[in-house]
């Protein structure tokens, strides 16, 4: 079987992202990476943790431990541990965008990418909101944030929102667009082939029967009502105080929670190092480490690979997963 092939995009240049990367490298696996990124930074990487590392060109396949196949896209300037220059935010953002359209043109089977440091990309004269919306704009997709671990998957119908905002953000054709894609990523992404998914409410008690907020009453009950009607299986609106709790996580495929603080810290608090972020909805895999570019551990060889590490495995889960359903006749 030939190995899936990944593109890999460190991140902040400054940040742990490209010695996790090098971590990444020294595994044995059955896919193949090719990384977006400075060559330099990754071979300063490679000699702050004292780990071999050996770079191969674009186009050669790089399994085997310690290889790893590089585009070199230079900074601007030497990035030095800590310490991000917004000089640098070009090649940050050229990266990302060079392995998504790798992907987009059937050179790759899905991107993995690690943290970015969102202040220093705009101090470097780039307006940027997140990799996700850079990604969804690139590829003219509605997509849904999801993260995910070995307890729970949390997509969110609301991201970064100021919480007196999320209320009227919930409208109904927003969570039937959250609804549909995290349906369709179960079903093909995951190989669930008819996903429950729960669905919070936005109020305490989600709403105690109108006394809490109308919210559920006026919009998310007969929405899930009418998507129930084409066969999907929604079950809620749920209180999210006891949505998470193991017996009925059990019964559960995937939580849409309505706003970021309402299921991430459940999500992280059940398995941080092995959480990873999805963006659902693109026509290719993305799949993200969930955490930041933890400046104050970079070139010190402290940072925990997990999450990068889980993300390159699913990615090529998914990415294989996407390419034996086109290999079965229709």
């Amino acid at each position: 079987m030939t190995p899936v092939r990944l593109a890999l995009v460190p991140g902040e240049p400054a940040g742990v992202g490209p010695e996790l990367c090098v971590r990444l490298a020294q595994r044995s696996r059955d896919y193949s990476l090719t990384t977006f990124a400075d060559a330099r930074t990754l071979q300063t990487a490679a000699k702050a943790l004292s780990l071999p590392l050996r770079l191969l060109g674009p186009d050669e396949p790089a399994t085997q431990p310690g290889e790893l196949a590089v585009v070199d896209i230079p900074n601007a300037v030497v990035p030095a541990f800590g310490q991000p220059d917004p000089r640098n935010a070009a090649a940050v953002i050229g990266a990302l965008r060079d392995a998504a359209q790798g992907c987009l043109d059937g050179r790759f089977a899905g991107v993995v990418t690690g943290p970015v440091h969102k202040a220093v990309i705009n101090e470097g004269g780039i307006a940027y909101t997140g990799t996700t919306e850079l990604l969804a704009e690139q590829a003219g997709r509605e997509v849904v944030m999801m993260l995910a671990n070995d307890v729970v998957r949390v997509a969110l119908a609301t991201t970064h929102l100021p919480l007196r905002e999320v209320a009227d953000a919930i409208t109904a054709p927003v969570l039937e667009r959250t609804l549909r894609i995290t349906h369709d990523a179960l079903r093909h992404d995951f190989g669930i082939a008819d996903p429950v998914i729960a669905v919070l409410g936005l109020n305490p008690h989600a709403g105690e029967a109108g006394h809490l907020g109308r919210e559920e009453i006026e919009v998310i009950e007969p929405l899930l009502a009418t998507l129930r009607e084409g066969g999907m299986r929604l079950i809620g609106p749920l209180p999210a105080d006891t949505a998470f709790l193991p017996a009925k996580l059990r019964g559960f495929d995937a939580v849409v929670a309505m706003y970021h603080d309402q299921g991430l810290p459940v999500l992280k608090f059940s398995g941080f190092e092995r959480a990873v972020n999805l963006t659902l909805g693109l026509p290719y895999p993305r799949v993200a480490v969930d955490h930041g570019t933890a400046l104050e551990l970079a070139g010190h060889g402290t940072a925990d690979p997990s999450s990068l590490f889980a993300a390159a495995d699913t990615c090529a889960r998914i990415a294989r997963t996407r390419i034996d359903a086109r290999q079965i006749p229709a």
